[in-house]
């Protein structure tokens, strides 16, 4: 059956009760997105231009990465979450991520089982392979990680990789080490096991192509329809004030600031992550874009310690959920930067920091809906001085 706005996905895990991770599977595509946008209308200052039509998402087959519990036995394992009981749940048909992760896990799978990768046991506090943490480039490409508990499984994971290369179009493989037994999805230490650590995203807008390039532990939107779509109404807004200079705050692997840069326009991004840092700088001298530069540290830092004649014209914000906070919110009101790009995932931080920021006023804003079937979605919205 084809999917249409009006009809809600069905999934066999939602409603056995195996999987409630989409909360609003039950309700057609179209009621969630008015409901989003109602929500979003009523939390925040309404655009000098109005609200433009929010962004539509596929409601099925958009995820690019797949988050995977590896549970069962290197034998028979299951791809997905744990239950209570700390039992896998195998969700290798979850009907959100892209064909390519559909077709990939099976074969993945199999290759823990020819690998002999016994899955790590959170009762039993034994075993070695936690997660299989899997993304997939507009290309059709992947990027593979295997989250084990130590380095034992290694030597395994090498001999038996040609046998995966040879199956699907892996770019990258590594091992992420994650040796406490808490909740934490990874660790801090990659190993790498192809001859590429980055995996190429080409993104094509309608204002042109950009290529990220993500290393293992860099963050990238889970749905590349909609990062595009982000990206594009960003710079087609930024172009129309044609800023000399844009600092991207919290920029992460570069995603707006590679596709802010313009001739004679400098963009400086400012992230906490270094891995992040490393795969922006990538991107940008793949590029040549020799006006774009990256810089690991505190976004609200960099900002409260800048000069006051190296102001820029524009700032790009793209906070985690708690949103940008009172520190960075009062430096804005008080800077004299005349424009304000911020790019939010939770509408209710954004309208306390909208509050907090009293000299600026939305002269346009957008719903974009970045995770379909859930609460949750990105709203972009352009702020000038009054």
């Amino acid at each position: 059956m084809m999917l249409t706005e009006s009809v809600a996905v069905r999934c066999d895990y939602f409603d056995t009760g195996r999987c409630r991770s989409c909360a609003l599977l039950d309700q057609p595509y179209d009621a969630q997105l008015a409901d989003k946008q109602r929500e979003v209308a009523a939390l925040l200052p309404t655009p000098a231009a109005g609200w433009s039509e929010p962004v539509a998402s596929a409601p099925a087959g958009f995820r690019n990465k797949a988050k995977m519990v590896v549970g069962g036995t290197a034998a028979a394992p299951t791809l997905g979450i744990l239950d209570q009981t700390f039992t896998g749940v195998d969700l290798r048909e979850c009907r959100l991520h892209t064909s390519g992760l559909h077709d990939a896990l099976p074969v993945l799978a199999d290759f823990v089982t020819r690998a002999d990768l016994t899955p790590y046991d959170v009762g039993q506090r034994r075993g070695e392979l936690k997660h299989l943490l899997v993304t997939e480039s507009p290309a059709g490409e992947l990027m593979v990680r295997f989250v084990c508990r130590s380095q034992e499984p290694v030597a395994r994971l090498r001999k038996h990789l040609p046998w995966l290369l040879e199956r699907l179009p892996v770019a990258v493989a590594t091992v992420n080490l994650q040796p406490a037994h808490k909740a934490v999805l990874e660790g801090e230490r990659e190993i790498v096991l192809t001859r590429s650590a980055t995996l190429a995203m080409p993104l094509g807008t309608s204002l042109g192509a950009v290529t990220l390039h993500l290393r293992p532990r860099s963050f990238f939107q889970t749905n590349t329809a909609m990062a595009l779509a982000l990206y594009g109404e960003a710079a087609a807004w930024v172009d129309e004030l044609a800023p000399a200079s844009v600092w991207d705050l919290y920029c992460g692997v570069g995603g707006f600031a590679l596709h802010l840069a313009a001739p004679g326009r400098t963009v400086t991004g400012v992230e906490i992550s270094n891995e992040a840092v490393r795969s922006a700088e990538h991107s940008a001298a793949a590029a040549g874009l020799d006006d774009v530069r990256f810089l690991a540290g505190d976004a609200t830092t960099y900002a409260v310690n800048a000069a006051a004649d190296a102001l820029p014209d524009l700032v790009v914000v793209n906070p985690p959920r708690r949103g940008i906070g009172d520190q960075l919110a009062g430096w804005l009101e008080s800077s004299g930067v005349p424009h304000v790009l911020y790019s939010s995932c939770n509408a209710r931080t954004l309208a306390a920091d909208l509050a907090a920021m009293p000299s600026y006023a939305p002269g346009r804003g957008r719903l974009l809906d970045m995770f379909p079937n859930t609460r949750h979605y990105e709203v972009l919205v352009l702020l000038s001085r009054r």
